[in-house]
């Protein structure tokens, strides 16, 4: 049976403010309505703002009585809510766009309350299933740990409270306290790899032991321990081997095969973003042999048209559809851009998010210029004193290192960089309520 003792002593670890607002995920599945629910009863004891946050993905017929199901749940108890509809689905594999959107959706949803935390209903079997998944297809060390409790991001903490309950501890729970919620049918399909683990995998490990979801918990969280240990020491090293999408081959085989294989994992991160599921253990190793190689010359296709190339002691990764060529546009009414996006002049707007900034022309010089970086290209940071690289502030918001080189940045006619659309305004970016005479929109 779930213990509130075990959530309610995560509460307490997380140390909550009076003013803390807590983003919840809900699907409207039993585990999700059962942190919800506990949740729900934790605010009558302690004082923080409770979010729902659902998202419809369109892809079945019950979706959108799901969506009303969970929005009257949390409108009988006035707990906030707030619901994205998923209609436009690009061409990448579902499962992975699916998670990208949803993701950037709760984001969106901790920013406009300035939540402090990201609750999720990942349950201890989620975590099995991950892991076996993970060692059958082949990971990283990083990938074989799955998930921890608490993950610190850049503006809030994700926290998953019920890693230490199995899914039958939660049906037990919600059965318990008469608690309503769906059933997704696709969950029980056997073409999804995930559902055969849960239907043929698990029922035998838990048969051996009943403890096992403990003894997952316990290798992911020794797995973590090394991974942060083994990330210190590539910190240390990665600026002198790693440049952009080039690495110094003679530095990196001076490495050992462990801190050769983190330094792969580092760089494709940086390169591939969201996009580094797509590779494997098996991506790693060919990479690896690659560079230790005592041929000169090779390449290497890689997943979603990247490829390698080593050149004598240096190597690079390039993509089919990279262009690195400069640009520099005066911004009239509207510029269109490398990307596919433009920035354009409005005359007004309600929102506050980084994709619009507000200038007054009694800060600025005119015209406007929207530019490719530069190197050395520091920007004043609104909310912060002093400067910051902009490759910083790429590297902090995990943009892939291919699109650096054609990301826009806005500047005035004397060169002070104003706006980095969709990722930070500077000081010169004017709230509503004070004087601006320009409105620019990145879209």
């Amino acid at each position: 049976m779930v213990e509130m003792k075990n959530v309610e002593t995560l509460l307490k670890e997380i140390s909550l403010k009076e003013k803390d607002t807590i983003v919840v995920a809900v699907s409207g599945g039993p585990d999700s309505m059962a942190l919800l629910h506990m949740l729900y009863q934790f605010q009558k004891k302690y004082p923080f703002t409770l979010v729902c946050a659902h998202v419809n993905h369109s892809k079945r017929k019950e979706s959108e009585d799901e969506a009303i199901f969970v929005k009257k749940y949390c409108e009988e108890r006035h707990i906030l809510f707030e619901y994205l509809k998923i209609e436009d689905w690009g061409n990448k594999n579902f499962h992975d766009e699916a998670h990208h959107r949803r993701y950037e959706f709760f984001e969106t949803v901790v920013k406009k309350y300035h939540a402090s935390y990201l609750f999720t209903a990942h349950h201890g079997d989620d975590l099995m299933e991950t892991i076996l998944m993970r060692l059958t297809r082949g990971s990283t060390m990083h990938g074989y740990h799955a998930f921890s409790p608490l993950e610190k991001r850049k503006e809030y903490t994700l926290v998953r409270p019920l890693l230490h309950q199995s899914k039958e501890d939660l049906l037990a729970y919600v059965q318990k306290h008469q608690i309503p919620y769906v059933i997704d049918q696709t969950n029980m399909k056997d073409t999804y790899t995930r559902n055969r683990y849960r239907k043929v995998v698990l029922p035998f490990l838990k048969k051996e032991n009943p403890n096992v979801i403990e003894k997952f918990n316990e290798f992911s969280s020794l797995l973590e321990e090394y991974e942060l240990y083994v990330q210190k020491q590539v910190h240390e090293i990665y600026e002198n081997i790693v440049h952009d999408c080039y690495i110094k081959v003679l530095e990196y085989q001076n490495q050992t095969s462990l801190i050769r294989k983190k330094i792969l994992e580092q760089w494709l991160l940086d390169i591939y973003g969201e996009e580094v599921s797509a590779l494997n253990q098996r991506h790693i190793d060919a990479i690896d042999n690659l560079l230790c190689s005592t041929k000169s010359n090779g390449t290497l296709d890689l997943p979603n048209h990247y490829h390698l190339y080593r050149n004598y002691d240096q190597a690079q990764i390039t993509h089919e559809n990279f262009t690195n060529d400069p640009y520099d546009y005066v911004l009239g009414d509207e510029v269109l851009l490398p990307n596919g996006k433009k920035i354009e002049k409005i005359s007004h707007s309600k929102e506050t998010d980084n994709f619009i900034c507000y200038l007054s022309t009694k800060e600025i010089q005119l015209p406007l210029f929207v530019r490719s970086r530069k190197r050395g290209d520091r920007m004043e940071v609104k909310g912060l004193s002093g400067t910051k690289k902009i490759k910083d502030i790429f590297i902090d918001e995990k943009i892939p290192i291919s699109l650096r080189d054609t990301w826009p940045i806005v500047c005035d006619a004397k060169g002070k960089i104003v706006w980095l659309p969709g990722l930070k305004k500077s000081k010169f970016d004017k709230t509503k309520e004070k004087k601006y005479d320009i409105i620019l929109k990145y879209h």
